[in-house]
């Protein structure tokens, strides 16, 4: 029924920029977040985003370099991500929920994960 597909990750160097993008189908949208995973590190708060486009709320490790937002008419919200660290890489995964949040367990429905690789 309820279905999240992220796409857009990939290998990119230091410095470099990338897009990621999540796209839900069959629920009602009201809040979208982006969450990363790094290996033997806990999933970490990246951004959230009202399906309105307004407001939309970054993390601090993030503010200023990443970019959360709605993408068009469809159910889907976009991650740019500019000024890329080695230390951004991880799995990046977005998540459904009623509510705007920055605490993973508030979130009931996720997506696959996309990977993304910074070289340096």
């Amino acid at each position: 029924q309820v279905q999240l597909v992220e796409s857009g990750g990939g290998l990119v160097q230091a410095g470099g920029s990338l897009r990621i993008s999540c796209t839900a189908s069959g629920l009602a949208v009201r809040s979208v977040g982006w969450f990363r995973q790094a290996p033997g590190k806990e999933r970490e708060f990246v951004a959230h985003i009202h399906w309105s486009g307004s407001p939309a709320y970054h993390a601090n490790s993030v503010k200023g370099r990443f970019a959360i937002s709605r993408d068009n008419a469809e159910n889907s919200v976009s991650l740019q991500m500019n000024s890329l660290k080695p230390e951004d890489t991880a799995v990046y995964s977005c998540a459904i929920g009623w509510t705007a949040s920055s605490r993973p367990s508030d979130y009931d429905w996720w997506g696959q994960g996309t990977q993304v690789t910074v070289s340096s």
